[in-house]
């Protein structure tokens, strides 16, 4: 996937009111370099004048490990894919006052679909203030994030819903069926996604470009939309929630 640097640069201005960034926080270079979400996390520090921990494979395979990690050094933003957060949060109920030792402010999930009852040790200890749980999404080829929402109480009473919230403010976010329409709110249809993040397209792989980042015709000449491939479904309140893969 061929990115630039100015796609990567638009992603923090485009977050900047909803994740805060600060010189005084902490971030856990979680994820490896060949992870998207890496480049969160190594810019999200690095541009900020953020310190960053680089978390050594073992000690992320090891939940233990990582929270002696987190409380440490005093970690203040974590990046965690569900599935490596739930061993986390397990803990969160069992590891007694070396919980109480967490500096967090914000725990951010990506790369996969959030089931929230899955956060109910952690929420039951912590809440959902502090830290701030924020469920993000999207795929490498829109530079790493496409929607931002903040998890709460009442996201917690619909354990079925998997809410990635409202578009970044410089991208767009299109629901479309089948045959390219728009779908009516609570309809299930393909996210496909516009903007300044969109990646130049695959190395040296054309068709696979053409066939994935089609024509905007929503927008103006010469735009273009990332085909995503997930369904999701518009909520009354014009939030998304992410229902998975189409062929799944």
């Amino acid at each position: 996937v061929c990115l630039t640097h100015a796609n990567v640069a638009r992603l923090f201005t485009a977050t900047r009111e909803q994740i805060e960034f600060s010189a005084g926080d902490v971030w856990a270079l979680f994820h490896s370099y060949a992870f998207d979400v890496s480049v969160w996390e190594m810019w999200g520090a690095l541009l900020h004048g953020a310190r960053l921990v680089v978390v050594p494979p073992t000690v992320g395979r090891s939940p233990q490990d990582m929270l002696d990690l987190l409380v440490r050094e005093q970690v203040s933003v974590l990046c965690q894919t569900p599935s490596a957060f739930r061993s986390l949060a397990a803990l969160a109920g069992d590891a007694g006052a070396a919980v109480d030792g967490l500096a967090l402010r914000t725990v951010i999930f990506a790369g996969e679909r959030l089931d929230m009852s899955e956060l109910e040790p952690w929420t039951a200890r912590f809440g959902v203030r502090r830290p701030a749980l924020v469920n993000m999404y999207g795929p490498t080829e829109i530079t790493v994030y496409a929607t931002h929402h903040r998890i709460g109480d009442h996201d917690l009473a619909h354990p079925g819903r998997s809410v990635i919230g409202h578009r970044l403010s410089d991208l767009t976010i299109h629901l479309l069926d089948a045959d390219g329409q728009l779908v009516p709110v609570g309809v299930p249809g393909e996210m496909h996604i516009g903007g300044p993040g969109l990646a130049q397209g695959y190395l040296r792989r054309a068709e696979l470009t053409a066939e994935k980042f089609v024509p905007n015709p929503f927008g103006a000449a010469g735009t273009r939309l990332y085909r995503t491939g997930d369904l999701a479904r518009f909520l009354p309140d014009g939030s998304i929630d992410f229902l998975g893969r189409i062929d799944k």
